[in-house]
């Protein structure tokens, strides 16, 4: 897309949207979020949530979105604390011992499972859970080591490096599963959110004969998990991920289309498909060298981004691109990739 053409989400039935970073952002809604999903509603378009946070459970966060004004059922919302429990209950007898690292929410998750939840080594766990929790500290990371030296299996909800909040990246359930692993010197046995793709192709699954469409803010869990699903996506820059680590994205991680936000769903000239396709750059003209990769001409700065990706995902030139123009130089500050 290129600033003219149908709308981005003509072409989907369904669009799967992450939350921290493209809903909200901690307890607020970030700009348009509200507007775009009521729109959604609206045309009668189909609408799911998909969260690698397991701190809530999927009626907290449908609870938690309507407070903000967002439309929201409980069986719109996938979390990954509930797809863990749902794994662990089909592959546990009936009232197993399950050691959980973790919120109250990921407890109920597991004990609804038919499970038992735990808190210590000493209760003969066969299974460590662990996922994000504010609370969760050092004795109980210390009771997960011991277990899992003990025999039992190590299951992560997720494992995002960082959560987003007004002030910034803070450590997310990656952070606490690597002191873990640092420990044990091993990794998970298994990992159940994205990037894996089961809360996606869950999701997919409910569009029947239509296409699905993933929104998320991260391209090492959102997008990934997206392709590994099979899945379309649109990186929304309202989050994590920004246009340098897009530049730099291996392709596991490449979004189908980048947007600033949810405008993008619905307006053509707040859109597009990257890398730019073919010789179309929007009036955007990438040069790479020896010396480096310089950006000319003129127009909108996301098409000059798609131009920028084409070059970088096929000549991985070193270094923050540079200008030859005015132009240019104030498209590279809006994307942030002044040097």
């Amino acid at each position: 897309m290129s600033g003219a053409g149908e709308r981005l989400v003509d072409s989907y039935a369904l669009v799967v949207f992450d939350l921290d970073g493209v809903i909200y952002l901690i307890d607020q809604p970030i700009p348009g979020a509200v507007e775009a999903v009521a729109r959604l509603h609206g045309e009668g378009r189909a609408v799911a949530y998909a969260t690698n946070n397991a701190s809530r459970r999927a009626r907290d966060v449908a609870d938690l979105l309507t407070g903000m004004g967002v439309q929201a059922r409980p069986d719109e919302v996938l979390t990954s604390a509930a797809a863990t429990a749902q794994l662990l209950g089909e592959r546990l007898p009936a009232g197993a011992p399950v050691l959980v690292v973790g919120a109250e929410a990921l407890r109920t998750e597991i004990s609804e499972a038919g499970l038992t939840p735990v808190s210590t080594a000493d209760e003969s766990p066969v299974a460590v859970v662990q996922g994000y929790g504010p609370k969760v500290g050092w004795a109980d990371l210390a009771e997960a080591a011991v277990a899992v030296r003990g025999g039992a299996t190590w299951i992560a909800t997720n494992t995002d490096r960082t959560l987003p909040s007004g002030r910034g990246p803070l450590p997310g359930n990656g952070a606490l599963v690597a002191a873990l692993a640092t420990a044990l010197g091993r990794e998970p046995d298994e990992i159940v959110g994205k990037p894996a793709p089961e809360l996606f192709a869950t999701a997919a699954r409910r569009a029947a004969e239509g296409r699905t469409l993933v929104v998320g803010d991260r391209l090492d869990t959102d997008i990934e998990g997206a392709n590994r699903a099979g899945l379309d996506s649109l990186l929304v820059l309202t989050g994590v991920s920004d246009a340098a680590e897009l530049l730099a994205a291996p392709s596991q991680r490449r979004p189908t289309y980048v947007s600033w936000d949810l405008t993008g769903l619905f307006d053509p000239t707040e859109v597009v498909r990257v890398p730019a396709p073919g010789a179309d750059n929007g009036g955007w003209h990438v040069v790479a060298g020896a010396d480096g990769w310089e950006l000319s001409g003129s127009g909108r700065p996301l098409d000059a981004l798609a131009a920028l990706c084409a070059v970088a995902w096929g000549r991985h030139p070193a270094g923050p691109p540079g200008s030859a123009s005015p132009e240019a130089a104030k498209a590279l500050e809006t994307l942030g990739l002044t040097s």
